[in-house]
């Protein structure tokens, strides 16, 4: 008697769809901890050097690498000086030259940003709207340009610096960073540089020197001027002797 075979039913396999949210789940917790990552280090940094003296900025680097690629010796100087140790003369004139507002703003100047984006509408050349506390976020922790993005971060450690650090670690890390003079950098160095002096000396003149070649200080001189430094330097003696008693 024969049997009957009867063929096995092939079941096929359907095909396990991928949930299409996984990856997106993925990229999202990525970006997400890249934040968080972001926000501790970056605030970390600012509490950092609230109490510790700026070793180097971005802008230092860039100048080395730029010299370098130049064929142009390398020539830096930089020394940390306390505020207490630094002219009140110099406080002055660089509030008098570049932040009138600097002691009463918390971090912007909108009027001063407001009259420079209508001025460079108008294709003028004039000096931008930052203050003192925006040029300080700036040169600590950024880099130089013109981008969205930069200006964005910058903005973003403004607020940072004038919540932790406050206005008189804003004005010494200020004068301890910015570039016043060609591989000159900081109060110390400055004074020394120009006036082989001590910062703790200098005279309201001399302050304003350093004060006018800070738009292109390594274009301008603070001593053997020309006529348009020169300039600068009355306008700023006279904006000088109206600031009363600086009290941070």
């Amino acid at each position: 008697m024969a049997t009957k075979i009867t063929p096995k039913k092939t079941t096929t396999k359907k095909p396990v769809k991928k949930k299409s949210g996984s990856f997106m789940t993925k990229v999202k917790w990525f970006l997400l901890k890249v934040l968080l990552w972001f926000f501790g280090l970056s605030i970390a940094s600012v509490v950092l050097f609230k109490f510790v003296p700026v070793p180097f900025t971005p802008l230092m680097v860039m100048r080395y690498f730029e010299n370098n690629g130049a064929n142009k010796e390398n020539h830096f100087s930089h020394n940390w000086e306390p505020i207490e140790k630094i002219s009140m003369n110099l406080q002055k004139a660089v509030i008098a030259s570049e932040d009138g507002t600097f002691l009463t703003h918390n971090g912007f100047d909108f009027i001063a940003m407001q009259k420079a984006y209508k001025s460079n509408e108008r294709g003028r050349k004039i000096k931008g709207g930052s203050t003192i506390s925006q040029q300080t976020a700036k040169n600590v922790f950024l880099w130089q340009g013109r981008s969205y993005l930069r200006k964005g971060l910058e903005a973003y450690f403004t607020v940072l610096i004038e919540l932790i650090w406050g206005k008189e670690r804003i004005m010494e890390v200020y004068l301890n960073s910015i570039e016043m003079g060609d591989g000159v950098y900081g109060a110390y160095a400055a004074t020394e540089h120009w006036y082989r002096k001590d910062a703790s000396s200098l005279t309201m003149q001399q302050a304003a020197g350093i004060a006018a070649i800070l738009p292109n200080p390594r274009r301008f001189k603070a001593t053997s001027s020309s006529s348009y430094i020169n300039n600068r330097k009355a306008k700023i003696v006279r904006i000088m002797r109206q600031i009363g008693k600086i009290e941070y």
